[in-house]
């Protein structure tokens, strides 16, 4: 396995739209394996293969308090089961440090495939129906960001390229050191 570099927001790359994945092959469940990687290290709870720069509908998830329920999701399709939506605070691998309320549907259901090529269903709600919902907007080209207004927009994008920039002083230091 390997960790894997996640893309910042605002990188164009992140707006690409993914193309559905044709089969699933080993080259898919290593990169599934990779993604797990690197969002366990981030640390995160949801990584879209958009955000490393893998522009497919592939998506891991795991919402559980010891990173034991891994959940795959290829080519997911997502229908709201409600109308009613509900707010959440949200963060995001790409726009690190940025934590922001966002609106989504409160039930819906997913359609997809998993590792094994089998179709499955399931129903969601609360924090999974908030995490789906996310990710599937990477797999569009949408970030969460997008849904603030264009001052809180232009604020995270600020405080994202000033983390960036610190980042990179940081990986000059150690190399030298």
């Amino acid at each position: 396995m390997a960790l894997l570099p996640i893309l910042s927001f605002p990188d164009p790359r992140l707006r690409t739209i993914a193309q559905p994945v044709e089969e699933v092959t080993d080259e898919i469940r290593q990169l599934a394996a990779d993604m797990f990687e690197t969002m366990y290290e981030a640390p995160g709870i949801g990584l879209a293969a958009t955000q490393v720069d893998r522009h497919i509908q592939l998506i891991v998830m795991d919402l559980s308090e010891h990173k034991d329920q891994p959940m795959v999701f290829i080519n997911p399709k997502i229908t709201p089961l409600t109308e009613e939506t509900q707010p959440y605070e949200e963060g995001c691998l790409s726009v690190p440090q940025i934590y922001d309320k966002v609106e989504r549907a409160s039930r819906v259901k997913i359609e997809a495939i998993n590792l094994e090529g089998q179709s499955f269903t399931i129903e969601a709600d609360e924090l999974l129906a908030v995490c789906i919902q996310h990710e599937m907007d990477h797999l569009n080209g949408k970030l969460f960001v997008d849904y603030l207004s264009p001052l809180k927009r232009q604020r995270a994008r600020e405080k994202v390229e000033k983390l960036t920039r610190q980042r990179q002083k940081e990986k000059v230091v150690v190399k030298r050191g």
